[in-house]
């Protein structure tokens, strides 16, 4: 059997079909296939704007230049976290502080928020950037409660969370309606809820954050009636999405509904073949919120290395010899050499990475190679676990 990876894009004959559509229309870029993409999206988030984009990276630079960061301003983000959005906010040369998260879900709350505020004595905020890891959404509320006190915009970095949803007063809401945000953004990496091979997307209901973001994709440029007449109305980049790349979009979009359910019922059956362990505390499973519902773009399990005198390489190497990827998610940003001078009483963050594993979860992760994975996986407490 070949290795199991823990993550994966799954591309069918609808898919390729479509692709070749766009390979042969009149425009392959800022086409018909963009548009229609763009509608699809802003029906299925029910933001006011969207702006697809070239990558999830490119979704959060548009936010930051929406919100118009400058240099010196603060930004707070959790230490558990994806590099991207530290090295977007280093480049912009704006003050970075991490909030430390929650040692289970690897999440900032509003608890480990408020301490960063006062231990550096935070006074003005611009943003936080909120990180909804594995898809699950805890607590955004919460946040957007502290909102008003603090005057801080609220990015929502839901690169992990297409397709997730919250209750709210008896409503459901997307990730993405930027009911509780200012911004949210994606990412439509190979490996998330749909892909569009690279791609990315930034939702908003403010007319001038859209139009801001919008400007900033398309190299600052505001086109007159002729092709050639324009004017240059500020800085920018091109961030443009390709209508391939909008076309494979498409066609994924259409098949939602079934990725997130394949995706829902390996959750269900990792945790029923794994309760045991965690009736033994051996692991944590993340909690579940029935008001809420995951995109499960990840898998997470917390594991009592303590307790089998075992470290996570330990664990690593062995599933690595039998063929299985599972992943870090993530290494804090304090402990790379850019961001160390970062760290402060990070407790929690370091708990999480120590005990933290993301198991494999993709659509066509069929039965049987879960079941590899969750074979050798006892396999590894059998054989580790020590007798009380």
């Amino acid at each position: 059997m070949k290795f199991i990876p823990y993550g994966k894009q799954s591309i069918d004959h609808n898919d390729i079909s479509l692709i070749k559509e766009a390979v042969f229309s009149e425009k392959i870029t800022t086409g018909k296939f963009v548009k229609l993409f763009e509608k699809k999206l802003q029906n299925f988030t029910d933001a006011k704007h969207v702006i697809s984009c070239s990558s999830g990276t490119a979704a959060l630079h548009l936010a930051f230049f929406a919100i118009n960061v400058q240099p010196g301003d603060t930004i707070v983000v959790p230490s558990i976290n994806f590099i991207s959005t530290c090295n977007l906010l280093q480049l912009m040369k704006a003050k970075i502080y991490l909030a430390d998260v929650d040692e289970i879900t690897g999440q900032m709350t509003t608890q480990t928020l408020l301490k960063c505020i006062q231990t550096n004595n935070l006074k003005k905020i611009k943003a936080i950037v909120t990180m909804y890891l594995g898809g699950n959404v805890y607590k955004n509320i919460d946040f957007f409660k502290l909102k008003k006190k603090y005057n801080f915009f609220i990015i929502e970095d839901a690169c992990h969370a297409f397709g997730s949803k919250y209750r709210y007063k008896k409503s459901i809401f997307n990730i993405g309606s930027c009911k509780h945000a200012d911004i949210s953004t994606f990412s439509f990496h190979p490996i998330k809820s749909i892909t569009t091979g690279e791609g990315g997307l930034m939702t908003t209901n403010s007319r001038i954050f859209f139009n801001k973001a919008k400007l900033f994709r398309e190299h600052g440029i505001i086109r007159g009636k002729n092709h050639w007449d324009y004017k240059i109305e500020g800085p920018g980049l091109n961030y443009r999405l390709s209508d391939l790349n909008c076309a494979l979009g498409i066609s994924q979009l259409n098949k939602i509904k079934y990725f997130l359910k394949k995706r829902e019922n390996i959750k269900k059956k990792y945790i029923s073949s794994l309760s045991h362990l965690k009736e033994k505390k051996l692991i944590k499973f993340l909690p579940e919120l029935s008001e809420n519902y995951s995109s499960n773009h990840l898998f997470i399990i917390n594991i009592n290395f303590k307790k089998i005198k075992k470290t996570k390489k330990n664990f690593f190497d062995y599933m690595l010899r039998n063929k299985i990827y599972c992943q870090y998610h993530y290494i804090p940003i304090y402990k790379f050499k850019n961001f160390k001078n970062l760290k402060f009483n990070m407790f929690k963050s370091e708990k999480y990475f120590t005990n933290s594993v993301s198991l494999p979860i993709f659509f066509n992760l069929d039965n049987k190679k879960q079941d590899k994975v969750i074979k050798f996986l006892n396999n590894y407490f059998k054989k580790n676990e020590i007798k009380n």
